[in-house]
């Protein structure tokens, strides 16, 4: 068995050009969106990912406004400068890019972001919002999973998700979005038992703890469908998934590549938000 691979590719370019056009129409009506990333971090891999977000904005014909706070950065710093961009009414967007500085939590600082610039579905209001079935914006990777699986046609209804991960920054929301599919979802974590028993009786397994390699072909039923959020950054620059691709494509029925699959449909919704937060304006 060759896994079927699940490019993101395709979905993201038709969201990115869906995105570009309510811009411009937005720019012509005197709005032109805007997109404000705060960073606190040296993280190599985050730069990699904002650099990315802010290429496809420009492309988007959004402004993107990368506010570099520095690795040091304190979170009364952070937490002010996220509410002066709150407050700003010339920004739609905004984005607290992880991780953070020492002593700074995510959990703590996201409230300062306005819940209808939140295009990343970071604010606990966003989060609650999102738990109990209310409009929200969904973290945009955790929305980019099930994104892709729809692409693909992929029906939830009645499947068994292992979701791997439990951050609020995907696994939980991923969670979520998946149950409101219809999916019967399995969350694990560190402390899960016999990991491998558990994902191996899932239909779908979607991978987001950040370890390279976690997921191997004995966690993976024969013919499972295996969404990959991991980014992990290689010594020689690269990145690889939290799954085991190599041993994996030889069970798996479908498999999300790194990179080239949850990564670029993530930053597509992220456009795609910050021109439906502009819209509302």
């Amino acid at each position: 068995m060759s896994a079927r691979v699940l490019s993101g590719k395709e979905l993201a370019a038709s969201i990115r050009a869906e995105a570009a056009e309510r811009a411009a129409a937005l720019a012509a009506a005197g709005t032109p969106p805007k997109l404000a990333v705060v960073v606190a971090t040296a993280d190599e891999s985050s730069a990699w990912y904002v650099r990315s977000i802010a290429r496809a904005a420009e492309k988007a014909g959004i402004t993107c406004d990368i506010v570099d706070l520095g690795a040091e950065a304190a979170p009364d710093l952070i937490r002010d400068r996220l509410a002066a961009l709150s407050a700003d009414d010339t920004v739609h967007g905004i984005i607290l890019q992880t991780p953070l500085p020492e002593g700074a939590k995510l959990e703590d600082l996201a409230g300062a972001i306005a819940f209808g610039k939140d295009v990343d579905g970071a604010n606990p209001l966003s989060l609650g919002r999102l738990a109990a079935g209310l409009p929200a914006f969904a973290p945009a990777t955790a929305e980019a999973v099930v994104a892709i699986l729809d692409h693909y046609g992929i029906d939830l209804t009645g499947l068994h998700v292992a979701v791997v991960g439990r951050s609020t920054v995907v696994g939980k929301p991923a969670a979520h979005l998946l149950l409101d599919r219809n999916a019967t979802v399995t969350v694990c974590h560190s402390r899960t038992r016999e990991l491998a028993a558990v994902t191996s009786a899932a239909d779908v397994v979607v991978a987001a703890v950040g370890r390279a390699g976690l997921i191997t072909a004995e966690h993976v039923r024969a013919g499972a469908v295996v969404v990959d959020v991991g980014t992990n950054p290689t010594e020689d620059g690269g990145l690889v998934g939290d799954v085991d691709a190599v041993g994996v494509a030889d069970q798996a029925g479908a498999l999300t590549p790194v990179p080239g699959g949850v990564g670029p449909v993530t930053t597509a919704l992220l456009l795609r938000h910050t021109v439906q937060a502009a819209g509302r304006g």
